[in-house]
Formats: C-alpha cells, sequence, structure tokens
C-alpha cells in the first residue's frame, strides 16, 4: 500500500510541475531576440494571411498574377485573385461571397453597386489608402461613411489612327483639313461617309473596326456608348445620380443621337452589319491594330490591345481620342467621357483580421514602389492618388491623349453616368436589341422602348 501511495503521489508531482511549465511558456514575455507582434488585429507577415480579391477586369488577370508573386514576395501575404468573364461580374460576385471562403477585397460600380451590396461593404474612411485619394469627392459615401474606393481615372472615346487620317485629308475634296474641324457630328459623319467611299484608296477595310456585339462583348455599346445619351438626359433634367429615387425610370429622350453614331458605325465598318453578333472586343481592336480600320470605339486601357497584337502596325504617336459626338446642341465644347466605374470594397462579413489584410493590401499597391510600377507600368492606371508622382503617371499615347483631354478647362466631359444603370441584366437585354436591330430584326422604336421598359423593371425589383 505504501508503494502504491508512493507511486501515485509521484505521478501527481511529475503533472503539477508539467502544468506549470506550461504555464509559464504561455504567460512569459517574449526575449529580446524574439520581440511581441503589434497589436494590429491583422494577421502578420509571419503568419502569412491570405487576401481573397475578386478581380473584374478579364485584360488584366494576368498582371494580377504578377501583383500577387510580388506581394507575397515582400509581405509574406497571398494574395488570390479570381477573375469574373466579362459581362458576369454581378453574377459571380453574388455565387463567390455566399462562400464560407467570400472574397474580402470586390469592387463595385458606383452608388447603384453600393445598394446592391450595402450589407458587405465596410466603412473605408479610416483607411490608408483614402487618406491619399486626391479627389474625395469621387469616393461612394453615404452620410459619414466611405463605402467606395475608386482606384482609376479612366476614359473612353472614338480611337483613331492619325497616319491613316492624315492620308484621308490629302486626298481632292476630303471633307475636313484636320481631325481638330471634325468637333460634331455632322463633321464626323461627312468624314467617315467619305472615306468609306474612298476606303481602297486609303487602304482600309472600313473606317471603324467592328462593332462587338456578341454576348458579353457589347459592353463599348450597352453601357460606354449608351452612357452619352443618359449623361445629357440626367444633365438637362438635374438630376443627382445618388438620389437612385431618381432613377426609377428613364425617358431615353436622346435615344435619336444614340441611333445616329450607332448606325455610323455599324454602316462604316470592316464587316457587314449582319455579322457583328460574332465579333469580339478582340477582334474588333485586332483590326484596328492591324490598319484595316482608322477607328474605334474604346479607352485608353487599349493601348496595351493595340499594341501587343502581333503584326501591329500603328505607331504609337499616331494613336489619339476624338470625343463621341451625336448630334447634341452645343456638343463642339464636349470632351471625351471620363471617370470610373472602379471602386474598391471591403468585405463587412470578413473578419477584422481579413478586412485589415484587404486594406493593407490596396494601400501596398498604390503607395509602394513595386506596386505604383505596376500600377503604371502593367494596369497603365492612370491613379487618383497623391501618393504618384508627375513621373510615375502612365505615358502611353492613350493615358496621354486623356490627360490632354481632362486638362482643357474650354470642354466639358462627359461624366460616368452608367453607374446609374439599375443591373447587368438591363445591360445585356438593351445589349441584345441593339443586335437585332443591327441583324435588321427589330425596328429602332422597338429598341427604344425596350430599353425605357427593361430600365423600369431593374430599377424596381
Amino acid at each position: 500500500m505504501t508503494k502504491k501511495l508512493f507511486s501515485l503521489l509521484s505521478i501527481l508531482l511529475i503533472a503539477a510541475f508539467a502544468l506549470a511549465a506550461c504555464a509559464t511558456t504561455d504567460t512569459a514575455a517574449p526575449s529580446a531576440a524574439e520581440p511581441a507582434a503589434a497589436d494590429t488585429g491583422a494577421e502578420t507577415s509571419t503568419s502569412g494571411g491570405e487576401v481573397y480579391y475578386l478581380n473584374f477586369k478579364p485584360e488584366v488577370s494576368e498582371i494580377y498574377d504578377e501583383i500577387a508573386k510580388a506581394y507575397k514576395e515582400e509581405t509574406g501575404v497571398t494574395l488570390k485573385v479570381v477573375t469574373a468573364a466579362s459581362g458576369t461580374y454581378e453574377q459571380t460576385l453574388k455565387s463567390e461571397i455566399a462562400k464560407s471562403d467570400a472574397p474580402v477585397l470586390f469592387q463595385i460600380n458606383g452608388p447603384r453597386g453600393y445598394a446592391n451590396w450595402a450589407d458587405y461593404c465596410a466603412d473605408l474612411k479610416d483607411t490608408e489608402l483614402y487618406q491619399h485619394l486626391s479627389d474625395k469627392t469621387l469616393a461612394v459615401t453615404v452620410g459619414d461613411g466611405v463605402y467606395g474606393i475608386p482606384y482609376v481615372v479612366e476614359g473612353y472615346g472614338i480611337i483613331y489612327n492619325n497616319a491613316i487620317m492624315d492620308k484621308y485629308f490629302a486626298l481632292d475634296g476630303a471633307k475636313a483639313t484636320s481631325t481638330a474641324e471634325i468637333n460634331n457630328f455632322a463633321t464626323l459623319k461627312a468624314v467617315v461617309e467619305d472615306m468609306t467611299a474612298k476606303k481602297d484608296e486609303l487602304g482600309i477595310k472600313g473606317v471603324f473596326s467592328s462593332t462587338s456585339l456578341k454576348p458579353g462583348e457589347d459592353w463599348r455599346w450597352q453601357t460606354h456608348l449608351a452612357n452619352v445619351p443618359i449623361f445629357y438626359e440626367i444633365r438637362d433634367n438635374n438630376l443627382d445620380i445618388k438620389d437612385t429615387e431618381a432613377f426609377r425610370e428613364i425617358k431615353f429622350q436622346y435615344s435619336d443621337n444614340f441611333k445616329n453614331i450607332f448606325d455610323l458605325y455599324i454602316n462604316n465598318s470592316t464587316v457587314e452589319p449582319t455579322l457583328l453578333g460574332s465579333k469580339s472586343v478582340d477582334d474588333s481592336m485586332a483590326e484596328f491594330a492591324l490598319g484595316q480600320s482608322a477607328m474605334v470605339q474604346n479607352g485608353n486601357w487599349a493601348w496595351g490591345q493595340i499594341s501587343g497584337v502581333d503584326g501591329n502596325v500603328v505607331q504609337a504617336e499616331d494613336v489619339k481620342f476624338l470625343p463621341i459626338y451625336t448630334g447634341v446642341s452645343g456638343e463642339e465644347n464636349q470632351s471625351i467621357s471620363v471617370g470610373t466605374e472602379n471602386f474598391f470594397a471591403i468585405n463587412s462579413q470578413a473578419s477584422p483580421e481579413k478586412q485589415k489584410l484587404a486594406a493593407d493590401f490596396i494601400y501596398w499597391l498604390y503607395s509602394s514602389d513595386t506596386g505604383k510600377a505596376f500600377v503604371t507600368n502593367d494596369l497603365k492606371f492612370i491613379a487618383p492618388f497623391d501618393t504618384f508622382t508627375e513621373e510615375e503617371k502612365p505615358t502611353d499615347p492613350l493615358a496621354k491623349s486623356l490627360l490632354s483631354y481632362m486638362s482643357n478647362t474650354d470642354l466639358y466631359n462627359v461624366a460616368w453616368d452608367f453607374v446609374v444603370f439599375p443591373s447587368q441584366t438591363f445591360k445585356d437585354n438593351f445589349g441584345g436589341a441593339l443586335l437585332q436591330y443591327a441583324q435588321g430584326t427589330m425596328q429602332w422604336d422597338d429598341v427604344k422602348q425596350l430599353m425605357i421598359e427593361q430600365w423600369k423593371i431593374e430599377a424596381n425589383k
């Protein structure tokens, strides 16, 4: 019995010493060789962590792969980037946000986008990136809260090849002597139709690249081009784009102006209007890069698409912008369309640690030397933050043309009012109607009516 009691006491003493050792290890101050991590509420680079970003732009998905590698090397944090297919972002976000491993960093497209995703948008007013936003009126705000930070300022218009235009202006009977004379729709139409008549002399297949109306590829028309008449409707009716109630329905009162330019595109193109349903944006940009067309509607981001085409014959110094003229009174003073639909949002349903990791990443991208180099040289973004010097801004030809328009105070800018468009479904349905019109199976009055009706349906869901 004595031996058994002694053995039991020995076991209890050993267990007590073990527990004491554990307690000492857990509560002891860190040694000088291993300083305590700052209590930031975020995972440290030692433990890594992951930022899941749902990317909106398919054209930069490969660049984000390189950004992810660089970010991992510099911080130890993994950047997981998933890119939604063109025209499917809202649908993809709805699917991904419901998962246990949901995106922490995602995009909203302005006040309308915030209205759709308000339950998932964290207040970003205290983030470091917001503090450096050059023009804080660009942010998506509600009251004192900031729920979307714009990460790029962009512009779009009619891109033209100046070498082809100069060749045209040198012809007998040309309708203008330089692009400086093209400052309204009437002059643009006269020049374009005359160029079409002389396309063999100019060595082109058509004045405009193909109007890509393939489903999922038609955003240049159902969104960007449609913005022009909507901009004028908003302006002339003194509407506030932050007032969602003001956009329960629209009149499409400038539909004839939309038709003016759309007809000019499809009737003076490299292909017949009936074939436009099979054409992609890549097809369109390749036609321009190969010198088969003189003009194409797109944005400053398109330089990478042009310069990257095998066999590209267009010189950088010949690539410039013209505004999209539609025949609106006073458009001689109209600029290209400048703005953004690209706003970072951080998932408020994610843990505070993950939210912090996301905020840290976007600040790194727009403040570190490595990040800013990616933004300027690879993403080709014109960044709206005071962390960039003049020397760090893009120097590609379309960016320079855009900056030139932005600095011209004699012209008024066409704002990016398509941020109030009610939904992707609305855009897709309008794009489908435009395709039917181009194919000759729908009358324009029916297209106009469909747009008005679909807007009202989607805006009131």
